[in-house]
Parts: C-alpha cells; structure tokens; sequence
C-alpha cells in the first residue's frame, strides 16, 4: 500500500471491532475528516507499572502507527488518574508518610518510564484527573440541570441511571438486572447509604474528615472531589469535543467505568464515542493477570531481565482482542524472534547503508498487500505478522545467495512492516542496543559466545586452509548443532566467515 500524504482526505480501510456494536464496523472519521480523535483510558497512578498496564498502552499504539500509516492525522488523549481511594490509602502507609499527590507524581513518573523504554509514542495531551476540576465541576451542574443527577444528604452527588433511557446499552445490560454500578473498589459506605437506588453511581463525592484536607475543593452543593468515571467525561469533552471518533481501554474497563461515562457524557446531552475499543486482559498460567491473585509482573523489574523490544514484541503482536498468555517461554519466543530480525537488518546493513533509511522514507514505502488487508481487518496481527515472517525469509535467501540488491530492498520492506507495529530495529528506542550501544544485562554473555564462536570459526579456517574438510565439516556441524549459523565468505561476498544466532 502507497499512501499519499498529499491527499485532504486520504481513503480509511479500515474496520474495527466496535464493544457497543459487537460486531465488526468500519472506521469513518466524520467528526473532522482526516483525522481520528482517540481517547484512551489511562493509568491510575497508585503503583509501578505492570505488563497489563502495558499491554493496553502498545495495543492503541498500533492503532495509532496502522491510522498515521494510513495518512489519517491522529489526536490521542491519554489521561492519569492521579486521586482516588487507594492513592489516600498507600501514601499514608508509606514509611515516612508522604503527601498523596505526591505519592501520584512518583509512580505517573514510573508510568512515563516504562511507555518510553517500550517505545509508546507519547500521547497528544495527558491530562491529570486533578488539572480539569472546573470542568468536571461543570458537568456536574449540567447533570442536575437536565435532571439526570440529585444531590444527596451529606453533599455527594449521584447520576440517576434510570433517567437515561439508553443506560446499559454499551455492555447490553439492563438496569433492573443490575446489583450496582459502582466498581467494587470503588464502594463507599457513607456514599452509598445517601442513594436513592443502589443501582445510581457517584458523580461527586462530598469530603470525608478522614481524607486529606487538599484532596477536596469547593462546589455549589458542597465542598468534596469527583467521582472516578467523571474525570473521564470532562476531560474528553476538554481536549477532544463533545463527539469524538474512538474510546479505548482494557476490556475489564467497559463495566462500569466505560458504561457510567457514556451515560454522563449522553445525559449532558453530548454524542460522546463513535466507537468502543477494548484490548483483552493479559492472564498468567491462564489466569487474568492481577495483584489480587499476587501475579502481577512489574515492568522495571522485567526490564532488568528481559530487553525491552523483547517484552514490546511478547505483548504488541497478539490481537489486541485475544488474551497474551505472559511466560518464559512467550519471552523465550519473541527473543528469538528479535534475535533473528535484528540479526537479518543488521546483516544488510552492513553490507548496504542504504538499509539505514529513515523513518519518512520507510512510510512511504508500498507495504505488502498481505500485510495492509492484514491490518485493515481488525488489526489481525497473525495476519500482519505472517507477512513479516515471509520478508524475513526474503530477506535471509537474498542475504545467503550474496544478492545485495534483493536484500536492501527486503531489508527495507522488513522494516516498513516493523515500523508500524513500533519494532523497527534500526529505530528509536532500540537502534543504539541494535547496533551496539546498548546496555541489556546479557551483553556479557554475548560477548562470551562471540569469543568462543570466533575461536572455533578461526580452527575451522585452519582446517580448510590444510584441505582438512571433514574437521572443517566437523566444526560446523558442532556449531550448527548448537543453534549458530555459519555464513561463508562466498556466500555473502565479503572476507571471512561470520556467525548469527539461528
């Protein structure tokens, strides 16, 4: 495929699985043509960053590369949540004490750190929960004026779901079926006690003497702070509008959270989502990955382990519907996998520096149309990376036959193929570990093997210069056996034998 970024509104193929339309739509930006407007539920700044965290940041950072590849201009907001409960809760446990925003503003860093070193673009706004206030603030007001809220006993607000015809709509639920609509870390004595219906959820939550005193602003029913599913609301009508083209987040998001913004976002009158977007739960030895079940994988400590492309390439190239099953062996898969991609571009690379292009020109490169309709379908990313795999085979048969042109152009389709799944080797974050700056905690290891092979390919030189095949035979043999290809000087038009990893 060869976009034209001259084109006002280039043609969008693609479609994609819609929650509140289960089934398969295609995506037509329509609110401002040319340009999707995404708002992606965040992270809610309580802890380190987990794998689970990570596995929704990477799925919409696809979306987002596969959208800007297809020439469309993308405006991603990504919020942090950075108040609630349980931020209250674990400063004031912390060993000394610390403030509560300040206990947000130390993991939303560890957040940010982890996003970069496994290379998610940055957002185009990332507002806080705490920086739109005013807005939610608004919204509330709005709700009691259009009756779709009451203010309760103690000063907390709540959203009447049985005033919106359409609540339940997203999740196919109906009301009357329905215990609460709170999450349930969300649950709240004194704020329930105040309810009309237990099925109603707080929009505003009046303030406890047990909660910071700075936790808390003043309101026309009374001073408190928002509810969870507020801040989400307000902040995309802030920085995307009052309709905009896709929601995002983790599946286990679409209830309540996603279903009680939609029903505000509705009440105030505003079209809100077009289109509902979730990505599947990362499990462990089949389980949901959670901290309850004590399996959680946090991300800095994996990526004292594992290099980072590794961990990005293990969670970034499964359907973002389907679950990605976290082991030794997936990690154990995707780096060998790595290994042998970097190995390939590299091997070109040094034999062409017109491999080395940059990413402009990479973009405009025609894309197999395997990988395209790949792409288009949902982001089948089986699909997407079949194709990958056929121009690493391309690439390895032109790089064995010493066909330097064949394989510059296969290194190329390789790596335009990479650089919309964020995977590009010869790329930011991970050219410098590519080509030899890096610091992963197995470059000891490597440059042990490296001066093993080196040592047995420089006897098997020996003993072809004495015309001694068979123990030349003999050596490569042993080190085929032990997974290192051998690639000959005539095979590869240079001087010498080298070695990759199979």
């Amino acid at each position: 495929m060869s976009t034209n970024f001259n084109d006002a509104h280039p043609a969008l193929n693609l479609r994609l699985y819609d929650t509140a339309a289960r089934a398969v739509v295609p995506l037509a930006p329509t609110v401002t043509p040319g340009t999707v407007a995404i708002y992606l539920c965040g992270a809610t700044v309580q802890g380190s960053p987990h794998i689970g965290h990570m596995r929704s940041a990477i799925a919409f950072d696809v979306l987002r590369r596969w959208l800007e590849r297809c020439g469309q201009r993308v405006v991603l907001v990504r919020n942090v949540t950075d108040i609630n409960e349980k931020i209250f809760a674990k400063a004031a446990a912390a060993e000394p004490p610390v403030p509560w925003w300040a206990w947000a503003q130390r993991f939303e860093r560890e957040f940010d750190a982890a996003y970069r070193a496994l290379g998610v673009l940055p957002p185009t706004y990332e507002p806080r929960a705490t920086g739109t206030i005013p807005e939610q603030i608004d919204l509330v007001q709005r709700l009691l004026d259009a009756g779709h809220a009451y203010v309760g006993e103690t000063g907390s607000v709540y959203f009447d779901v049985r005033s919106l015809p359409d609540y339940g709509s997203l999740t196919n639920q109906r009301v009357d079926d329905l215990a609460t609509t709170e999450d349930e870390s969300e649950l709240d004595g004194d704020v329930e006690a105040d309810k009309r219906d237990p099925r109603d959820f707080a929009l505003w939550k009046a303030a406890k003497p047990s909660e910071p005193d700075d936790a808390a602003w003043d309101a026309p029913w009374g001073r408190g702070r928002p509810g969870w599913h507020l801040e989400c609301s307000a902040m995309s009508r802030r920085y995307l509008g009052e309709e905009f083209d896709i929601h995002g987040g983790g599946i286990d998001l679409r209830f309540p959270h996603h279903e009680n913004e939609q029903a505000q976002s509705h009440g105030a009158g505003w079209g809100f989502a077009r289109h509902w977007v979730h990505n599947a739960w990362v499990t462990i030895k089949g389980e949901k990955m959670s901290k309850s079940l004590g399996n959680s994988l946090v991300v800095g400590e994996l990526l004292g382990t594992y290099d980072p492309a590794v961990l990005r390439l293990a969670l970034g190239t499964v359907h973002h519907r389907s679950t990605v099953e976290f082991s030794e062996e997936t990690l154990a898969d995707a780096a060998a996998l790595w290994e042998r991609l970097t190995g390939a571009i590299t091997r070109a690379l040094e034999a062409d520096d017109a491999v080395d292009a940059p990413a402009g020109q990479l973009r405009e490169r025609a894309l197999p149309e395997e990988f395209t309709s790949a792409m288009d379908e949902d982001l089948n990313l089986a699909g997407a990376m079949a194709s990958v795999h056929a121009a690493l085979k391309r690439l390895n048969t032109a790089l064995t036959a010493g066909a330097s042109e064949a394989a510059t152009a296969a290194a190329l389709d390789l790596r335009a193929q990479l650089d919309v799944l964020g995977l590009d080797p010869l790329a930011e974050p991970w050219r410098g570990r590519v080509l030899g700056g890096g610091n992963r905690a197995d470059d000891a290891a490597m440059r042990a093997l490296d001066k093993l092979v080196t040592g047995l390919l420089d006897q098997r030189a020996a003993a072809r210069a004495a015309k001694d095949w068979a123990g030349a035979d003999a050596l490569r043999d042993e080190l085929s056996a032990a997974g290192v290809v051998v690639e000959d000087a005539a095979a590869r038009s240079g001087s010498g034998a080298r070695w990759h990893l199979a």
